[in-house]
């Protein structure tokens, strides 16, 4: 099995920085792609910023410029530093992995539990 444990979330006021970690742990074979998606109340769930396992990363525009998302290899862990933030930023963020298991075909996708950011004065 797979586990993600995720980390960072908080109060923050406008203008403020937060920085998520999330970490996979268990049968991992190889990463393909980690990634941060958000969900906020009464929207559906959508994506932050993503990193593949060549470093090719992808972000929201509404983030472009203010978030920068990383990843350690040797640890498994991806990062999203959150710079500027507003309050539009509020919601639970969840970390997702896609990744190749140790004695199985295919990729399988992963869920954090989510965090919550809160960004309000």
């Amino acid at each position: 099995q797979v586990q993600l444990v995720e980390s960072g979330g908080g109060l923050v006021q406008p203008g403020g920085s937060l920085r998520l970690s999330c970490a996979a742990s268990g049968s991992i074979f190889s990463i393909y792609a980690m990634g941060w998606y958000r969900q906020a109340p009464g929207k559906q769930r959508e994506l932050v910023a993503r990193i593949s396992n060549n470093g090719t990363t992808t972000y929201a525009d509404s983030v472009k410029g203010r978030f920068t998302i990383s990843r350690d290899n040797a640890k498994n862990t991806v990062y999203l530093q959150m710079n500027s933030l507003k309050p539009e930023d509020t919601g639970v963020y969840y970390c997702n992995v896609v990744l190749w298991r140790i004695g199985s075909s295919g990729k399988y996708d992963y869920w954090g539990q989510g965090t919550q950011v809160t960004v309000s004065s």
